[in-house]
């Protein structure tokens, strides 16, 4: 008897003849498995090899291109399922969605409707895209100026006039450019963070950008990590992305564990998009994190997530009182974390990330990201991204940062309108 569990009554013959044609399968060269066999008539992959024999065939990874657009979409997907939940004790989420607590989109949980969360993702997407074309035609190579552009966009989508919300970039222009300003869904005024509002109005008042040398605040939200994950694309340097996602967070939240929480969601989604285990990116990220000063928040709520995932599941109590509720930067990549190490899938992990009582769309926001470049955009149950609001544009803008941080970006003038390189 092997490890298999055979249903009652089945003969010695038959264990041995399927033993057999697994055996056999398995010693037929890769090579040699050419061609498909009514794939659809099983659970898995059924391919035949040149004799005619059949065999598994193993399922492929994700691309790079699949991961990003997992990473992007399945970071919405996460925000819009722990929005409906934001701030409710883990008790009502049982009492109103069962034992379970939200386990999907559907008339009486989450609709698909994303929040803040989704929104500043996008645009901090949309401003590297732009920081990229500008580094190409002028090579100018700072990109945290551009990004602060673009979330004095998102300042004015959230009902600001632009002269008031563009600060020094709405000098001499009416109105913002770019084609993602005009999504007019992108208007919808989600609760958005206060501390984000408040640093960006503080710019467009005319006062100098956040920065690590002189921090606008002493904020440790979770507004710096939850936006963070599109900055794994700008370089194929680890630690370059690390200190871009500390320079853009540290845009509207001052504390290092504002940012830093932030530099570290990018490293990790780096890594991930390259096919490393998220153990091993943990692994990485470890010695980069401990050189920057005011480490110790971030580094310490990391090392408990992963001793709590060692341990497997526990109860939604024992992880905030282990983790907390995910309000801050350091709290919420725990969370998000803790849910990826803990599970195999990417709806277990979103279901273990927004289901507590906490900051639950932007824990499942940052989670998302993590699954997505983990499992590929293929791991996202169809029928979530068919509720997700604003899907067609979260899409759109994904394809085209991977054309942009491709190996033969666009050059023509169209492309230079959709994404004006300042």
């Amino acid at each position: 008897m092997s490890e298999w569990e055979w249903a009652p009554g089945t003969s010695q013959e038959h264990v041995d003849r399927i033993t057999r044609f697994h055996m056999d399968s398995l010693a037929v060269p890769v090579e040699q498995r050419i061609r498909p066999s009514d794939p659809g008539r099983h659970d898995f992959p059924i391919g035949l090899d040149e004799n005619g024999r059949k065999f598994p065939v193993p399922p492929q990874p994700p691309t790079w291109a699949d991961r990003v657009l997992g990473c992007v979409l399945a970071g919405a997907v996460g925000d819009a399922l722990g929005a409906s939940i934001e701030f409710l004790p883990i008790d009502m989420i049982r009492r109103q969605h069962g034992e379970q607590g939200v386990t999907g989109f559907g008339p009486a949980g989450p609709d698909g409707t994303i929040t803040d969360d989704t929104q500043m993702t996008l645009f901090t997407l949309e401003g590297l895209i732009r920081a990229h074309v500008r580094d190409r035609i002028s090579n100018a190579g700072d990109p945290v100026p551009v990004v602060q552009h673009a979330y004095q966009r998102w300042l004015h989508t959230q009902g600001f006039d632009w002269p008031q919300a563009g600060g020094p970039f709405a000098e001499g222009r009416a109105q913002p450019d770019g084609w993602l300003v005009s999504e007019r869904g992108l208007f919808a005024r989600r609760a958005p963070g206060n501390t984000c509002v408040t640093a960006l109005r503080v710019f467009a008042a005319g006062n100098p950008a956040g920065s690590i040398a002189h921090p606008v605040n002493d904020s440790k939200g979770c507004g710096g990590v939850m936006r963070a994950a599109p900055v794994a694309l700008w370089s194929t340097d680890a630690e370059v992305v690390f200190a871009l996602g500390a320079a853009t967070a540290a845009l509207t939240h001052g504390h290092p564990s504002g940012y830093l929480s932030a530099a570290s969601l990018a490293f990790l989604v780096h890594g991930l998009l390259t096919g490393a285990s998220l153990p091993d990116c943990i692994a990485a990220l470890t010695p980069v994190l401990t050189r920057w000063q005011g480490h110790d928040e971030q580094l310490a709520r990391l090392t408990t997530a992963v001793r709590l995932a060692d341990e497997g599941l526990v109860s939604a109590e024992r992880l905030a009182d282990e983790l907390g509720g995910g309000w801050v930067g350091e709290e919420a990549l725990a969370i998000a974390v803790y849910a990826m190490l803990v599970t195999d899938t990417l709806p277990e992990a979103l279901r273990i990330s927004v289901n507590h009582s906490g900051d639950s769309d932007s824990t499942g926001s940052v989670c998302g990201n993590l699954a997505g470049a983990r499992y590929g955009v293929a791991a996202i149950p169809a029928d979530w991204l068919e509720q997700l609001e604003l899907r067609p544009a979260i899409t759109s803008l994904t394809r085209d940062a991977l054309a942009e941080f491709g190996p033969t970006p666009p050059v023509d003038d169209a492309w230079l309108q959709r994404y004006p390189g300042w």
